[in-house]
């Protein structure tokens, strides 16, 4: 029986499938090569900080999953500003970095001198965990629950203080915006670090402040602060015993830090895809999930764009405290 001749439609058609397919060739060819050689994954922290220690609990699953060693290359510095601008700047093909959200949202809104631009020079991965942070008070704090802590925080005015361990910091810019929503006043005192801003709690000194869930409840459970509520828009595993700000009245709050993989803007989109898949399937795996959890993290192994909307979302948000106050990183 003869085979009938194609129609001039078919083999349109089928020209433009194979000009379809071997377009997309090389690029799946690409991605399948890569990694070809050591994956660096820099942290703008030292050794033993928290984001060091999530890149290293990604370190050997990944090297596992891509076939090539991974290495942790501490660049600290900036408030990790300088472990970013290292990331944004590679051209090897083979670095990317661990990043709290500050690095990747608000770097240079706070200080313009910044050599990288977040949303421009970086490729978003993959958002690995998520934290509330504590709003705290001295155990001898007034109101009986979080709706009469804020009542008394209200009639207190600018009478009342607040620490953070700096300017520009989470802890500063995330107490503004819960100024601006739960309409209280207090006047904000910079420290070095948390442990100083404990100190000023635990002294009288400060009346307020917002802490890392791991510390807050280390302080809680001794008696030595009170927990009014975490600062997610719901209640967290990782503070189960607390009420959200949201449960006491305080409406449109939602603040969480967070750290995430990132790449050069420069890295093709394949490579990208194919190490946020490995990500999100480390980060989402039951044995990390605990491992993140016992380091203070919420797991989520988020898509690239995933990761992108958050960043957008913080950056609006926190953006608009940052130009509302006229902050500046000291």
């Amino acid at each position: 029986m003869p085979i009938a001749p194609l129609s001039r439609r078919a083999l349109i058609a089928g020209a433009a499938l194979l000009a379809a397919i071997g377009g997309a060739t090389p690029a799946f060819a690409q991605a399948a090569a890569w990694p070809a050689k050591p994956l660096r994954i820099i942290v703008g922290f030292p050794a033993g900080s928290s984001p060091d220690l999530t890149a290293r609990a990604l370190a050997d699953p990944l090297e596992k999953a891509l076939g090539q060693p991974v290495i942790v290359d501490n660049r600290a510095g900036a408030g990790g500003n300088i472990g970013a601008d290292a990331v944004a700047k590679a051209t090897d093909g083979h670095t990317i970095g661990l990043m709290i959200n500050g690095n990747m949202t608000i770097a240079r809104l706070l200080n313009p001198a910044v050599r990288y631009d977040p949303l421009k020079d970086l490729a978003p991965v993959s958002l690995v965990g998520v934290a509330p942070l504590v709003l705290t008070a001295p155990a001898s704090a007034a109101g009986g629950d979080a709706r009469a802590f804020f009542d008394a925080a209200r009639a207190a005015g600018d009478k009342w203080s607040y620490g953070s361990p700096g300017v520009g910091t989470v802890g500063h810019i995330g107490m503004e915006l819960l100024k601006s929503r739960a309409g209280i006043a207090p006047v904000h005192v910079p420290y070095p670090g948390y442990p100083q801003v404990f100190n000023a709690m635990v002294g009288g000194d400060l009346q307020l402040s917002m802490l890392p869930p791991a510390l807050a409840n280390t302080q809680i459970k001794a008696g030595k602060l009170r927990g009014i509520g975490v600062t997610s828009s719901g209640r967290s595993t990782l503070v189960p015993d607390l009420p959200s700000l949201a449960e006491a009245g305080v409406k449109d709050f939602n603040l969480e830090i967070w750290n995430a993989v990132a790449a050069p803007a420069s890295m093709p989109k394949a490579h990208v895809e194919k190490l946020a898949a490995a990500v999100s399937a480390i980060v989402r795996a039951p044995e990390m999930r605990q491992r993140l959890f016992q380091q203070g993290w919420q797991a989520v192994g988020s898509s690239p764009e995933g990761l992108a909307n958050r960043i957008r979302s913080d950056a609006q948000v926190l953006g608009g405290i940052i130009r509302t106050q006229g902050i500046k990183a000291e």
